[in-house]
C-alpha cells in the first residue's frame, strides 16, 4: 500500500481576523496545482470562525458539502427553507445539486466555532438540492470508525451522491482500529485532534494522508484524538 503525507503546516493558511482557515487542497485564493483534491474529495477546509461572525448567503451547485463540527456551534440557513444548528458530533450534508444558496454563521456571542468543511464531487450533475443532518454520540465513535456518510445511507449515515464513505473515530492513546481498503479504492485520513500512528507514521492534528489499496489501514491512537477516514473510488 502506498501512502503520501500532507502535513498541517503545508496547507494553505489564511487568517482574516474573523476567520482562521487552513486548506488541505486548492480553494478560493489558495492555488496549488499539486494539491487540487484527491480523487472525488475536492475540499477539506479547517475553519475557526469568531463569535457572531460567519459566511453570509452565497451560492453553490453540483457539490456534496459535508460539515463536521469539532467545537462550538454553527447555524445553517438555506434557500430550501432549512434552518438548523450543528453541534460537535453532528454531520451536516447538503447536496447543492442544481443550485442552492446558504449561510453558515457562528451564533455564539462569545465563543468561536471550529469545524471542517468538506466537498465531495457527486457522481453526476443535476441532482435536486437536499439537506440532511445527523448526530453521532461519543460512545458511537469511541475507539472505532463509525460510518457517518455513505452512498446508501446505511447504518444511520447521511447519504451522499457518490460511491464514497466517511467514517469518524475518537481514539484513546493505545487504541487500535482498522479499515479495509478494497482493490482500486483510495483512502484519505484526516487527523482533527490529538495524534495517531498510521502505517507506522505519526500524524498530528491537521495532518492528512492519502493511501491506495488494496490493504488494511492500521490506525493506533498516540494521543487522545479524533480523525476522519474517507474511502474513495
Amino acid at each position: 500500500m502506498t501512502m503520501q503525507i500532507r502535513r498541517a503546516g503545508e496547507r494553505g493558511h489564511f487568517n482574516h481576523g474573523w476567520l482562521d482557515t487552513s486548506h488541505t487542497f486548492s480553494f478560493a485564493d489558495y492555488y496549488d496545482p499539486l494539491h487540487m483534491g484527491y480523487r472525488v474529495l475536492r475540499v477539506i477546509n479547517e475553519d475557526r470562525v469568531a463569535a457572531g461572525r460567519g459566511f453570509g448567503v452565497h451560492p453553490h451547485h453540483d457539490m456534496e458539502i459535508v460539515t463536521y463540527v469539532l467545537e462550538g456551534e454553527l447555524a445553517h440557513r438555506d434557500s430550501m427553507g432549512t434552518g438548523s444548528v450543528i453541534k460537535p458530533g453532528e454531520v451536516q450534508r447538503m447536496s447543492a445539486g442544481t443550485g442552492v444558496t446558504h449561510s453558515e454563521m457562528n451564533p455564539s456571542p462569545t465563543a468561536p466555532v471550529h469545524f471542517l468543511q468538506i466537498w465531495i464531487m457527486p457522481d453526476r450533475n443535476g441532482y435536486p438540492p437536499s439537506y440532511e443532518q445527523k448526530a453521532y454520540s461519543e460512545d458511537e465513535r469511541r475507539n472505532t470508525l463509525r460510518l457517518v456518510a455513505s452512498p446508501d445511507g446505511r447504518d444511520g449515515s447521511v447519504t451522499i451522491h457518490q460511491n464514497a464513505t466517511i467514517s469518524a473515530g475518537l481514539l484513546a492513546a493505545g487504541a487500535r482500529v482498522e479499515h479495509v481498503l478494497a482493490k482500486q479504492r483510495f483512502a484519505w485520513v484526516q487527523v482533527t485532534r490529538g495524534a495517531i500512528e498510521l502505517e507506522g507514521t505519526r500524524l498530528a492534528a491537521g495532518d492528512g494522508a492519502s493511501l491506495h489499496g488494496p490493504g488494511t489501514l492500521a490506525i493506533t491512537g498516540v494521543e487522545d484524538g479524533e480523525l476522519l477516514v474517507f474511502d474513495l473510488p
